[in-house]
C-alpha cells in the first residue's frame, strides 16, 4: 500500500516541472526471539529519489531557466528558511519579488531576488540577471542580482512533503560557480510514466497475492482447529 502510494504520487507529478520520482522500497529484517530463524517482517526503507534528469524543453520565457547537469536553485521556503529545487519556472510578483510556480521566493547571492520594472530582463548561464530599467534605452543594462546556485553532494540532501529539498543536517549550502543554466528553457519531471504504469500494475498483483496467501493460511489455520477439537 506504501509502495501504491509513492507510484500514484509519482505518476500525479509526471508533468510537474523539475519534479524528481520517489523510490520507496522494503528490508527482509529477521525477527528476534524465541521462534524459526526464518522469521522476517518487511521494514519500509526511507523514501529515496531518482537524481536522473527530466528532458530539456524550449520554452523562449526570459523567466524560465533550466539546469545544465547537476545544481539546484536556492529559494525560500513557508518558513524562512534555505531549500533546493529543479523547477526553474518563475513568474514576478506586483511587489517584483521572483517566486517559483509554487509561490516559493528565489534566492540570490544576496538575499531574496526582488526586480525593479524593466523593458527587457536577461538571465546569463551562471545566473547572473541583468535589466534595461523601464524608460531607458537599450544600451542601458543593469545588473540586479544573482540566481543562488548550489551543488551539494547528493548524500547530503533530503526531500521533503512539500516537494522541496534540503541539507540533512540544516543551514545553508555554498553557491557553486560552476553550476550552469539555460534561459528560455525548462526541466520537465524525470517520471516515466510508462514504467510507472506497468510498476502500478505489478504493485497491485502484489497486494493481492499477499492478501490471498493471508486468507489461505486462515483457512488452514480454521481447518486444524477443527481437527483438533475433534480429535479432542
Amino acid at each position: 500500500m506504501q509502495t501504491q502510494a509513492v507510484i500514484a504520487h509519482n505518476l500525479a507529478n509526471s508533468n510537474s516541472t523539475g519534479f524528481r520520482a520517489v523510490r520507496q522500497s522494503l528490508d527482509s529484517v529477521p525477527v528476534t526471539g524465541p521462534g524459526l530463524d526464518s522469521r522476517v517482517n518487511s521494514v519500509a526503507r526511507p523514501e529515496s529519489w531518482d537524481a536522473s534528469s527530466g528532458d530539456i524543453i524550449i520554452t523562449g520565457s526570459a523567466l524560465d531557466i533550466a539546469l545544465q547537469g547537476d545544481g539546484w536553485i536556492a529559494v525560500q521556503d513557508a518558513d524562512g528558511a534555505e531549500a533546493y529545487t529543479r523547477a526553474g519556472n518563475f513568474h514576478l510578483t506586483p511587489a517584483g519579488v521572483l517566486e517559483t510556480a509554487e509561490g516559493h521566493v528565489v534566492m540570490g547571492t544576496a538575499g531574496p531576488i526582488t526586480l525593479p520594472a524593466y523593458s527587457e530582463l536577461s538571465i546569463k548561464g551562471d545566473g547572473r540577471i541583468s535589466i534595461v530599467p523601464a524608460g531607458q534605452t537599450a544600451d542601458t543594462v543593469a545588473e540586479v542580482n544573482t540566481i543562488k546556485l548550489v551543488n551539494p553532494p547528493r548524500e547530503d540532501l533530503a526531500r521533503f512533503d512539500d516537494g522541496l529539498f534540503r541539507l540533512k543536517e540544516g543551514g545553508a549550502a555554498d553557491a557553486d560557480p560552476t553550476v550552469r543554466i539555460l534561459s528560455g528553457h525548462l526541466e520537465s519531471s524525470n517520471v516515466n510514466t510508462t514504467e510507472t504504469l506497468v510498476d502500478m500494475i505489478a504493485a497491485a498483483r502484489h497486494y493481492e497475492l499477499h492478501v490471498r496467501a493471508m486468507s489461505n493460511a486462515e483457512q488452514n489455520d480454521q481447518a486444524v482447529t477443527s481437527l483438533m477439537r475433534l480429535n479432542g
